[in-house]
């Protein structure tokens, strides 16, 4: 016997005390989702037979109950729940959470229940308690629906008992398995012509009969429509779009979500009293001239409507008047009302209409909400939402969104239908593109990114981040990305070396690979505006652009940055890229451009150090060892300690020289980030590194070109010229390289490659870990780096995200609120050195 129950849903136990309810619960559903009337009597009062303790331990199992319903985990409830006062907390408490309530009866005979509880020995109520129970049960059997579960299932006697089996079903509304693509369509309100004029601009097919109506559509690629619901009414031709709306649902090439409208309608249909305004008496009037039962296919259709689809993962929400996030993927009247009439703050405008409540402007969920309901002249984003009626009874438009592609298709009216009671309206969004709040990104945030799913950024994390922001980072209008920190590759086992080439060709195991040569100076996120008119429309701010560290801090004033900008945007192939602005990633030399504090006070300073006082001891100990004194040893380590601090003050000078504003510092670009629409990390690095070169080529003074090597890992010669080739580059001084994967951004199922794995000499080394850390390399190749590439990981994956973003257009504070946990994550207790 199979028991369905909704996914997402509270299941509530009804049954006698030793009806078995306990262990049919351990039987059908896991420890962790059974919250049992008995485990909390011992929770609260170490006695699970303390009846005097049940009112604290009732409040106690609700209280969890709420938390798991929140999250939208199926729960049940394991108590005798045979009084409907107690049914009645429960049935409030999954009307609270919009999750469905289910009750699962077990009806045992008197007798077993007796027989039951005579073989346990803590249960020593007597019989009258079982009685109580069973006729209790038997009063409540018939009105359990009534009371409010969605569905009741009775088991009587043993065998039903141990024969059934629980089903868990998803709601009617769960459609994430469903990834598209799709092209959801706004409210079409009668205007077939239109309908059939936008789908063919879409590239469906119509399909139609012998008379020439069209019954149905579908696209060659496999594409389904959508519809968001207001189907019906106000237009010319209901049946027409109806006609072919329902044929391509019941072929499977469409979905649809009903509207106010459609459930309007589907109560005239059944006789119930409605005010017949808004276009309904049209409708009622054109199917009263429709083919015979074409009304009553009408009826089950919009009757098999329901209020809202989740789609694509949970990427994807379409509801007629829109949906906040917590009702998402719910099932209850308010989630359905809402998904059908929105919400109003009771007023009405000065045309008798309700004044609605603009969800959108607070709307801060993962999904994309797509909806119609109220016309506006323009489909415009507003936080990830958009409105897709557009009007077209009124005059407007009929308007589609390909998803995933977010590219909006439309046509025009042929003439305007029906006569709007008021002008159509923008979309509300009282909040400016640019405003930013402290709400956005104070406390515990989780940010979803589409690389890696959610990243979390704990409340302390985001309080640091604040301090850094409001006292040195350039204005939030520029900062529209932040870079991820890089890990190193495995640590070298053996020889001289703490990092070496191998381990990370090793790291990516046979993906083919990029060797860049890795600059001595500091990280730059780099966004310069074709022309001084650019920022104010696009970045709404003045200025030529923006020059920051990695921390989001600028490198230079306002003055030398607005130079350094100029000479950048006199580089860039504006036409060829097709674009108003350019954010590059790139390294600024040299390396006292930014760090000359950091170099003084500490890199120098030691060197200072050492070369002050190690000569000194150098000579008394020449000076013992020439009068036989045993020191030996020690004189050998003292003059190796001299040489290291040689090489340390030789290796940190060499990235260093003289500037003075522009002149003297180096941009090596690595990758374009993004452009206006466009974001680039599906280009191999090889074509960003092209695009580098032709940077250095329009000024070779500014730009220095960046040397690469590719590597087949999988190949032992090509491995080995790798390694030759960091070898030479660090001999000659240089840092040492970044090796990458060659296609750039690389996923395997839901899993982030890392984007890149340094790979520094043993020079540089020095300056990293002090002069003479050669001599503690067994010590140091225990360090740990699996805390360093997941913060890289969730670092790149949020820059990703605010990339994709800002080339959306979206609101400054979304994307501010992925660049933001990049720099919140930065205060994670991590090695430096690392």
């Amino acid at each position: 016997m199979d028991l369905a129950i909704p996914d997402m849903a509270l299941v509530v136990l009804v049954g006698a005390s030793g009806s078995g309810k306990s262990t049919f619960a351990r039987k059908h559903f896991a420890p962790t989702q059974v919250l049992s009337s008995d485990v909390f009597r011992g929770l609260v009062s170490d006695d699970e037979n303390n009846q005097g303790a049940s009112a604290e331990a009732f409040d106690a199992l609700h209280y969890i109950a709420g938390k798991r319903l929140r999250a939208g985990l199926v729960t049940v409830v394991d108590a005798t729940n045979t009084q409907r006062g107690p049914r009645a907390d429960l049935l409030r408490l999954a009307k609270e959470h919009d999750v469905l309530a289910v009750a699962i009866v077990l009806d045992m005979p008197e007798s077993v229940c007796l027989r039951r509880n005579a073989d346990r020995a803590d249960r020593d109520f007597g019989a009258r308690v079982v009685h109580r129970h069973v006729e209790e049960l038997r009063r409540s059997v018939r009105s359990l629906t009534k009371e409010g579960f969605r569905r009741v299932h009775v088991l009587r006697g043993e065998s039903e008992v141990d024969n059934a089996r629980i089903v868990v079903e998803p709601l009617r509304n769960d459609l994430r398995g469903e990834t598209g693509p799709f092209d959801v369509i706004g409210d079409v309100h009668g205007c077939r012509a239109e309908l059939e004029e936008l789908l063919d601009k879409l590239g469906y097919v119509v399909e139609r009969d012998t008379e020439g109506r069209a019954i149905g559509a579908a696209h060659p690629a496999g594409r389904r429509a959508v519809f968001v619901g207001d189907l019906v009414d106000r237009g010319p031709d209901t049946p027409g779009v109806l006609r072919l709306a329902m044929g391509m649902v019941e072929a499977g090439t469409a979905l649809a979500v009903s509207g106010n409208h459609e459930h309007k309608l589907l109560r005239a249909l059944r006789g119930k009293q409605v005010t017949v305004r808004h276009g309904l008496a049209e409708s009622l009037e054109q199917l009263g001239r429709a083919e015979p039962g074409f009304t009553a296919r009408v009826e089950r259709f919009c009757d098999g409507l329901i209020g809202h689809y989740v789609l694509d993962g949970g990427a994807l929400v379409v509801a007629h008047a829109g949906l906040p996030e917590q009702y998402h993927g719910r099932a209850s009247g308010r989630v359905r009302s809402f998904a059908l009439y929105g919400d109003t703050t009771g007023e009405t405008d000065e045309y008798g209409l309700p004044v609605r409540y603009p969800w959108a402007r607070d709307y801060r969920g993962r999904a994309v909400v797509l909806y119609g309901h109220t016309p506006v002249p323009e489909a415009e984003w507003v936080n990830s939402t958009m409105c897709l009626d557009t009007g077209c009874v009124f005059g407007g438009k009929l308007t589609a969104m390909r998803y995933p592609e977010r590219e909006l298709v439309s046509v025009a009216a042929h003439e305007v239908w029906y006569e709007p009671v008021r002008p159509l309206a923008a979309p509300v969004d009282e909040r400016e593109p640019t405003a930013l709040a402290l709400d956005d990104v104070l406390g515990r945030r989780v940010v979803q990114t589409w690389a890696q799913d959610a990243v979390t950024v704990r409340g302390e994390q985001s309080a640091a981040a604040l301090e850094v922001m409001s006292r040195f980072a350039v204005d939030p209008r520029w900062l529209v990305y932040l870079p991820p920190t890089m890990a190193p590759a495995d640590t070298h086992r053996e020889g001289e070396y703490l990092e070496h080439p191998r381990e990370a060709f090793a790291g990516y195991g046979a993906l083919p690979v990029l060797c860049e040569e890795k600059h001595m100076g500091s990280r730059a996120v780099v966004l310069v505006t074709r022309s001084e008119s650019v920022a104010p429309r696009r970045f709404a701010i003045e200025g030529d652009g923006a020059v920051y560290t990695r921390t989001g801090r600028p490198f230079f004033d306002e003055k030398t940055t607005s130079v350094l900008l100029r000479r950048v945007r006199a580089a860039v192939p504006w036409d060829e890229l097709d674009t108003d602005w350019v954010l590059l990633d790139a390294e600024l030399l040299p390396w006292n451009a930014k760090a000359m504090e950091l170099i003084t006070d500490q890199f120098a300073a030691v060197a200072a150090s050492a070369h002050a006082a190690l000569p000194a001891a150098l000579s008394s100990l020449r000076a013992a060892a020439e009068r036989g004194v045993g020191v030996a040893d020690l004189l050998s380590r003292v003059e190796t300690r001299l040489t290291n601090a040689g090489s340390f003050r030789e290796v940190y000078r060499r990235y260093c020289w003289p500037t003075s504003g522009v002149d003297g510092v180096r941009l090596a670009p690595f990758q374009l980030l993004a452009t206006e629409g466009r974001t680039y990390h599906d280009r191999e690095h090889a074509w960003h590194l092209e695009v580098a070169d032709r940077l250095h080529a329009a000024d070779p003074e500014l730009f220095t070109r960046t040397r690469r090597l590719a590597v087949d890992p999988t190949d032992a010669g090509s491995v080995a010229e790798g390694v030759a080739w960091w070898e030479s580059l660090t001999a000659a001084g240089g840092e040492g390289m970044v090796v990458k994967p060659a296609a750039n951004f690389v996923r395997t199922g839901r899993k982030l490659t890392l984007p890149g794995l340094k790979v520094r000499g043993r020079d540089y080394l020095r300056v990293v870990y002090g002069p003479d850390y050669t001599t503690t390399l067994d010590r140091l190749r225990d360090r740990k780096l699996g805390t360093k590439r997941s913060l890289a990981l969730r670092e790149y994956a949020l820059g990703l995200e605010a990339l994709d973003r800002l080339t959306r257009a979206e609101p400054l504070w979304r994307v501010h609120e992925a660049v933001f946990a990049v720099l919140a994550l930065e205060s994670e207790p991590i090695d430096p050195r690392l």
